[in-house]
């Protein structure tokens, strides 16, 4: 088994409106952290047409290509459009696509970016235009690597794309934990969702998550689980409302990879949604999901 990292220069390179709520700069302070630890590292390739459209409405997909999506549209996304942008986001969902083969082929695979799980069919939200998660699912399911996987889901926001596109599915099952009084309002039903009451600490939060997986494994048994591990469940973070220390944030992703681990399933992750405004605050708990596959995977 090995491991390897997938990223690209452009993660970080939108320019995007003073004080936006979204640290794009993370993402290649993150990289340079793994850099300087000496991780695998890997740049990736660009999802494809194809792809995207197994997942998404084709009108959809050429709209938001062209840079023809209305007012409204780019509102409800968050981002303004910029053929940057289209860049940025084809090569995030690509490098969950490679991590997600790489993970089949050798057992984990991670990326420096990825999550963006508020995408749905037709349209865009909350800072997600494509949604790498079900796309990468889909692909490799199309090329016969596997035959299920779990999208287990820990942003402390509710992947209303994910479950909405994967609703009437029966190889990619979608497991959100997420605050219940938290963005989106509308919450489309997962195959299985545990909403978190607002303040929950570490202990209450590492029952429910163990006794999710063992239950999503007993229900589906997956052959490939996609880990969306954002911090915003961390007690400082500005929109998350739950409050799990340092601690509690590396323990859940100390569960995730030791369930993988023991079950002998491969496991894609990618670090989600983190939100302060002192952004190198996160780079700690975003690098804890890396030391934790390192520890395992090497």
């Amino acid at each position: 088994m090995s491991l390897r990292i997938f990223h690209h220069a452009t993660y970080s390179a939108l320019t995007l409106p003073e004080r936006h709520r979204f640290p794009l700069a993370k993402y290649q302070a993150l990289y340079q952290r793994l850099l300087a630890l000496g991780y695998p590292l890997e740049e990736a390739r660009p999802a494809s047409h194809e792809q995207l459209v197994r997942v998404h409405d084709a009108d959809y997909v050429q709209a938001a290509l062209a840079g023809r999506l209305d007012e409204q549209a780019i509102r409800r996304l968050g981002f303004p459009w910029s053929p940057l942008l289209i860049e940025r986001t084809l090569h995030s969902v690509g490098a969950t696509l490679a991590a997600s083969r790489h993970a089949l082929a050798q057992g984990c695979g991670l990326q420096v970016s990825g999550g963006y799980h508020h995408a749905h069919r037709a349209h865009g939200s909350g800072f997600c235009l494509f949604n790498d998660l079900v796309i990468a699912a889909r692909a490799c399911l199309d090329e016969g690597r596997c035959e299920r996987v779990l999208i287990v889901d820990l942003d402390v926001h509710q992947g209303d794309g994910s479950a909405a596109l994967c609703a009437s599915s029966r190889d990619i099952i979608t497991l959100s934990l997420h605050g219940e009084h938290n963005f989106p309002r509308d919450k489309p039903a997962s195959h299985l969702d545990f909403a978190l009451p607002s303040g929950m600490q570490d202990d209450a939060y590492l029952d429910t998550l163990a006794q999710a997986l063992s239950l999503a494994l007993r229900l589906y048994s997956p052959d490939l689980i996609l880990y969306q591990a954002g911090v915003d469940v961390h007690q400082a973070d500005e929109l998350g409302y739950l409050a799990l220390s340092d601690a509690g944030v590396r323990q859940r992703d100390a569960m995730v990879f030791d369930c993988a681990w023991q079950q002998g399933l491969p496991i894609a992750a990618v670090p989600g949604g983190g939100y302060r405004r002192d952004w190198p605050q996160l780079i700690p708990l975003h690098l804890s999901l890396f030391e934790e596959a390192k520890k395992r995977y090497g």
